[in-house]
């Protein structure tokens, strides 16, 4: 971050520019609340029967739980009352709920169906075709292992159920429910949203290979069960919960425009079909822990995660190695750290800037528009999303910040900061692509894209190049923006006038969110569910006048990304007492209601003025627990240096552990 010096602003600019801020930023909706509660049950059966014990449960509490959603007022519903309540013919009851059943274990028909006619409660059934096909007396591959084909329904159970009416079938593919080599590092990922690594070619399959392969399976699977139960599917019961656009896409066309998912969180109006979301029943979950469960997936969607967030920011540079062996080693030692560490979040760098001038030239994952430096970020990512505690991961980008290859017509359309020489002018360190170029974007979409397809993540952290200083951007493609907005075609006439640069600054900064907007919907049409955050300066929200210099402002982050980074690194803003400029800051979030909790404060484990010296380990720790007394919720560091142990595990540990994970209160069992 640059420290700034500029004179001060009239009253009635300030003025002027809050007016502003009023009226385009808006009061926040509340969000709708849910409505539909869908649990997802595997087997029922006793522990000694289970194929996969951890999301077996027991006959007997299976009636229990039936028993106490009758007893606290649900209401079982089946997916044509789910349909007439969307389609706004007939609204669903209160606390309505749907029960579904994964993969056709024949203990669903053994031990559920009776209780499902005993409760007149509908349900779904999901079946894996390729399961199904094999003879009454053969073998199934499940999942990697032999198991007998009577484990699973028969076709005559099924039609006995289908008959009842209580028993719907859904389709949970043909043979996606597996994993495939998504990698070259031989990483096996769900199938329906991997995108194959092609071993003997060195190269991933193509896109349209890949929704060949899945219309295909999709496709088969519908022809079995038509011809077995009588009638397709309408309901896509997605693999491993995994989906994305072009999944959804090509279900729909065949039939199936209903998908369940495995996504947290209750259902409402704004639910997509395609994207209903379900809460997993495990073994070991007890009434309480039902009931909890259900409480939590039944909070308004911005709230279904209340959990602290422990953030580690790391650096893939740190991992990179030419040599593919030492970039295991490496990976090794991270994965160890990141679980002494006890973080529960990794934002994970996904691109490189070799010739450190604050641009990316390059990135660790395939794409279309610029050199890849390794095949690398897949590969991190789902180690640490399946070998360490770490709940989130996000993609660390730059939105503006690349340098594309000469060979690119975007190339030339920088970010052109206007010729002076005031001292209050900043250079912001970096080239940056015009956001209001829309060759630009389009570039930079479609590397949003190609991350997206490489690989799983759940969330993306925007970097903090988006911002444009209020001597910026002065290129063509801006000026005319500008005008288009009603101001002079002129950086020098706007800036001459209060009143224009308001609302300058005010459109910019709206320009710039809908802009990353634009991106994370890339990045959901890929990967439904993922979070965004965006980096803050510190000093915009310490200091109103500060929105001028940056394009930034606190009010709209907090309005258009799930979490706001703010760097909050004292000795990068030559802070004189670093505890009263953390209190300051705090206070300032405070100030907004409900803020706090979605707002990270990100601290520095080296001071940059002093060449990278290492700041204690014992005060980034203290500085932890002071920021949790001050009611801080959400804390992150940069950097992290696995081979310098730099922030120590040892003196950081404790206090992360002291925030428990999970804040929120068991309900009362009635």
């Amino acid at each position: 971050m640059q420290t700034r010096f500029l004179s001060k602003p009239s009253v009635l600019f300030v003025a002027t520019l809050w007016l502003f801020a009023l009226c385009l930023v808006g009061v926040a909706q509340a969000d709708p609340q849910p409505r539909l509660t869908i649990l997802s049950y595997h087997e029922i059966a006793e522990g000694n029967d289970a194929l996969i014990p951890a999301y077996t449960v027991t006959p007997t509490n299976f009636v229990r739980q039936m028993d106490w959603l009758k007893n606290n007022g649900f209401h079982f519903v089946g997916m044509n009352e789910v349909l007439a309540d969307y389609a706004g013919k007939k609204p669903l009851p209160d606390k309505a709920v749907l029960i579904t059943f994964d993969d056709g274990y024949q203990s669903m028909y053994v031990h559920a169906f009776p209780i499902l006619k005993l409760f007149k409660a509908p349900a779904v059934v999901a079946l894996v075709g390729s399961w199904m096909e094999v003879p009454e007396t053969g073998k199934v591959n499940f999942d990697g292992r032999s198991i007998p084909r009577t484990a699973l329904l028969s076709w005559d159970e099924l039609r006995e159920m289908t008959r009842s009416g209580l028993v719907e079938v859904a389709s949970h593919s043909y043979a996606l429910h597996e994993g495939i080599v998504s990698n070259p590092q031989g990483n096996l990922q769900p199938a329906a949203t991997a995108r194959r690594w092609i071993a003997e070619k060195k190269q991933y399959e193509e896109e349209a290979s890949y929704a060949k392969r899945v219309r295909e399976d999709l496709q088969r699977n519908n022809e079995l069960l038509k011809k077995h139960i009588g009638k397709g599917p309408r309901i896509i019961v997605w693999p491993y919960g995994r989906y994305n656009i072009e999944t959804r896409r090509i279900a729909a066309q065949l039939g199936m425009p209903i998908g369940l998912t495995l996504d947290d969180g209750g259902n409402t109006a704004n639910t997509p079909l395609y994207g209903l979301r379900r809460s997993l029943l495990e073994r070991t979950m007890s009434l309480a822990d039902l009931a909890q469960e259900i409480d939590l997936r039944n909070r308004p969607e911005d709230e279904e995660d209340d959990r602290p967030s422990k953030v580690m920011h790391i650096d893939l540079d740190y991992i990179y190695d030419p040599d593919p062996k030492q970039t295991e080693v490496n990976l090794g030692h991270l994965l160890d750290r990141i679980i002494a560490m006890g973080a529960n979040t990794v934002y994970l760098q996904a691109f490189a800037d070799p010739d450190a001038n604050g641009a990316a030239d390059s990135v660790y994952f395939p794409n279309r528009h610029v050199p890849m430096r390794a095949d690398l970020f897949n590969r991190v990512a789902w180690q640490i999303s399946t070998r360490t505690p770490v709940h989130h991961v996000y993609a660390w980008m730059p939105a503006l910040a690349w340098q594309l290859p000469a060979k690119e017509p975007a190339a030339r359309d920088m970010v052109v900061t206007l010729p002076n020489t005031s001292t209050g002018h900043v250079a912001m360190g970096y080239p940056r692509l015009s956001p209001f170029s829309p060759r630009a974007r389009a570039v930079v979409r479609e590397i949003y894209q190609d991350l997206a397809r490489s690989t799983p993540i759940d969330g993306v952290l925007f970097h903090d190049d988006v911002t444009l200083s209020d001597y910026e951007d002065a290129s063509p493609m801006a000026l005319k923006a500008y005008k288009a907005w009603g101001l002079p075609d002129s950086v020098e006439a706007i800036r001459a006038n209060d009143d224009y640069l308001g609302r300058w600054t005010i459109l910019k900064i709206n320009a710039l969110d809908n802009f990353t907007k634009e991106l994370a919907q890339v990045v959901r049409d890929e990967q439904p569910g993922i979070r965004t955050a965006r980096n803050l300066y510190a000093s915009v929200v310490l200091n109103p006048k500060a929105e001028v210099w940056y394009s930034q402002s606190l009010d709209n982050s907090l309005a258009n990304y799930d979490y706001t980074a703010i760097m909050a690194m004292p000795y990068m803003e030559n802070a004189a007492d670093p505890i009263a400029f953390y209190k300051q800051l705090v206070d300032k979030v405070k100030e907004h209601p409900g803020a706090i909790s979605k707002v990270v404060m990100e601290l520095q484990t080296v001071d940059w003025r002093k060449d990278d010296a290492p700041i204690p380990s014992p005060e980034i720790a203290d500085t932890i627990r002071t920021l949790y007394a001050m009611g801080v919720q959400n804390v992150a560091y940069y950097p992290d240096n696995v081979f310098k142990n730099i922030p120590n595990p040892a003196s950081l540990r404790p206090v992360f552990d002291s925030k428990p994970n999970n804040p929120l209160p068991v309900p009362v069992i009635r």
